[in-house]
Formats: C-alpha cells, sequence, structure tokens
C-alpha cells in the first residue's frame, strides 16, 4: 500500500477515537496491531480486558518518525539512537528506561519501555495524526491473548468484531514482514550489554553491525517483554514440528491410523486432509505463517503439522513463533497414533 491509498476521513477518525480512549486496530509492516493511547491507563487497560492479556504484560508503545524519545524514556544511550536511525521506521522494538511521566499501564508495572516506530504507510499516517504526532499508541497484536496474530484486517474482525470492544479496524491489506517485531534490551547496557528478547526481521548480527556488539541471549533478570511467553502465537488446533523425513513417515501412520492433519510445508508432501505449501525462503514463509495458521486451524484437522524450517539464523524468528505456537501441544502425535482410531 502508497500513501496515495490512504483514506485521511478514515485515518482522521481514527485519531480521534484514540484521542477519546477508544481501541483502533491499525496495520503494521509485522502484524495488525490493537492501538490506545499510551499515556490514558484506562485505554491501556482496555486494551488488556479486550485480549484477555495478563496485566503484568508491557506492550509496545508505537511512536511517530519525528516523536522525541527522550518523552517516552530517559538515560537513552547513544546505541539505542544509533539503532533508531538505523532501522526506524521498521520492525525494532527497543527496551529502555520508562521515563517518570509516561504510566506504567504500558510496562507492566517495570521501569522499563518498548517503543518502535512502524514504517506502514497507514500506522504512520494514524501515529501522526494521533496528538498531532507527539502521542503514543500502546499496541499489543490485535489478537486474544496467546492466539496466532493477524496479518490481515479480516483476522481481526474475526476476533473482534463481535464483542464490541475495538471501535474502528483500519485495512492496510497484508502485513509485510508476518511476525512480530524484534525486542533488544538497551536498558541495562552497563551490566548486561545489548540482550536479544524476541527475534524477528532484523537480525542480532544486523543489530551488531550498527553497534558493534552481537546482543546476548536472555537471562533471568531480563525485562518482561510483548511475545516471549513459552506458550504464544497458538492456534486452538494442536500443532506439532518435524523434519521433512520424519513428517513423511508420520502422515503415513496417522492417515492409517484415521487422523486428519492439516499440513504446512515447504517441500514436496504426501496429500493429506488439508495443506497449504509456503515459500521456502525466511521471508517468504515468515510473512505467509500466521495466515497459514489461521487457515488450517479452520480445517477441522486432529493436528496442525508444520515441516520444521532450517535452524540456521535467518530463520530464527520463524523457529520462535513455530516453538512458541507449539509448546503446549507436547506427545500431541504420540497422542493420536495411539489412541484408538476414530470410527
Amino acid at each position: 500500500m502508497d500513501e496515495q491509498q490512504i483514506d485521511p476521513a478514515a485515518i482522521a477518525a481514527a485519531a480521534r477515537a484514540l484521542e477519546q480512549g477508544a481501541l483502533v486496530a491499525f496495520p503494521t509492516e509485522t502484524v495488525y496491531g490493537l492501538g490506545a493511547d499510551a499515556e490514558n491507563p484506562a485505554a491501556v487497560a482496555a486494551i488488556y480486558a479486550a485480549k484477555g492479556r495478563p496485566q503484568d504484560h508491557p506492550v509496545i508503545v508505537h511512536l511517530a518518525p519525528e516523536a522525541p524519545l527522550d518523552y517516552w524514556a530517559c538515560d537513552i544511550p547513544a546505541e539505542a539512537r544509533a539503532l533508531a536511525g538505523a532501522f526506524w521506521p521498521g520492525p525494532l522494538t527497543m527496551i529502555l528506561k520508562r521515563a517518570p511521566n509516561i504510566p506504567a499501564a504500558v510496562s507492566g508495572g517495570q521501569d522499563t519501555v518498548g517503543l518502535r516506530c512502524p514504517s506502514h504507510p497507514v500506522a504512520i499516517a494514524l501515529l501522526r495524526a494521533f496528538k498531532g504526532g507527539r502521542g503514543g499508541v500502546a499496541a499489543p497484536s490485535a489478537n486474544k491473548f496467546g492466539h496466532v496474530s493477524p496479518t490481515l484486517a479480516q483476522h481481526v474482525r474475526d476476533e473482534f468484531g463481535a464483542d464490541g470492544s475495538v471501535a474502528m479496524v483500519l485495512d492496510g491489506g497484508a502485513s509485510q514482514v508476518g511476525i512480530e517485531s524484534t525486542i533488544v534490551d538497551l536498558s541495562r547496557l552497563a551490566t548486561h550489554g545489548p540482550v536479544l528478547l524476541r527475534p524477528g526481521h532484523i537480525s542480532a548480527e544486523a543489530i551488531a553491525a550498527v553497534i558493534d556488539q552481537l546482543p546476548a541471549a536472555p537471562d533471568k533478570a531480563a525485562p518482561r517483554a510483548s511475545g516471549t511467553l513459552e506458550s504464544h502465537y497458538a492456534p486452538h488446533t494442536p500443532v506439532a514440528m518435524q523434519d521433512s523425513a520424519t513428517l513423511r513417515q508420520t502422515l503415513a501412520d496417522l492417515r492409517r491410523a484415521g487422523r486428519k492433519v492439516a499440513l504446512i510445508h515447504y517441500t514436496d508432501m504426501p496429500a493429506t486432509h488439508a495443506a497449504l505449501g509456503l515459500p521456502a525462503t525466511p521471508d517468504g514463509f515468515a510473512h505467509a505463517l500466521y495466515a497459514a495458521l489461521r487457515a488450517m486451524d479452520g480445517q477441522g484437522a486432529d493436528v496442525i503439522l508444520v515441516e520444521a524450517p532450517p535452524q540456521d539464523g535467518a530463520w530464527l524468528g520463524v523457529n520462535d513463533r513455530l516453538r512458541r505456537a507449539a509448546h503446549g501441544s507436547t506427545g500431541i502425535v504420540h497422542g493420536l497414533l495411539n489412541n484408538q482410531a476414530k470410527p
């Protein structure tokens, strides 16, 4: 989508709704966000209520390109300004020390805050219209807590259309990246250096190329951040991930057991109850992943089987999301094979 396709009246209405404390869903290049005025604790609380999100799970604040970073964070290191210069607008969230004037509601009560500037033209237009471009929009993904993130406006309507909790849904087409932003903690540089809390489109190596430090893996004392729980991004149907050779055998075994399989794959696989082939590239797979999980969730299958992607660094974000989607389904294949076949 380009700027010529943006509806100024819809943007103005959405900005007014946010200023009045309502919730607005809007597109970003990663996934669709469920937005509220980050400085209005009651509006932020409405996000948590609509999503069923734990109160101590922080949200990310989205800023316009021209928004003053110093208003939102304090003790901002030079590394943060360098990364903003390199990757904003874009799919990078930085965890910084929260400025005293910013409500703790957006941080789950922590003294840090997650900030990013999205690159989607509709998101930028909304952020520039909201409070004259100086406001911040708190926005986790626009789905019920723990479920698959939305990459289309229709996904948001499917989640919230019936309950009236969302005042508006801005349609910006399909999210280009398709998985959530990279999150890097810069709030403890002196003691821990940069820490990669959530992998995404922007790699640890790309971050290191800017700040000359490779982010470390998360530690137990790291700030809580969005989308980092062990079980997350999960459809209602159980998910299992297997390497290509194991998957082919499992498909044959489950077919003999009378089980229905919804398959997400990127190499040639035997026919099954339902299947979607995704691109065999990290960016292409990521772009299509959540829509594929949602589509396969609606196929009435006993299990969603995913052909495990390669384990190299370019696939880190995709593998992270799949691991969390499958976390609550441990042993599902074994159980389906060892229970009596359905009549």
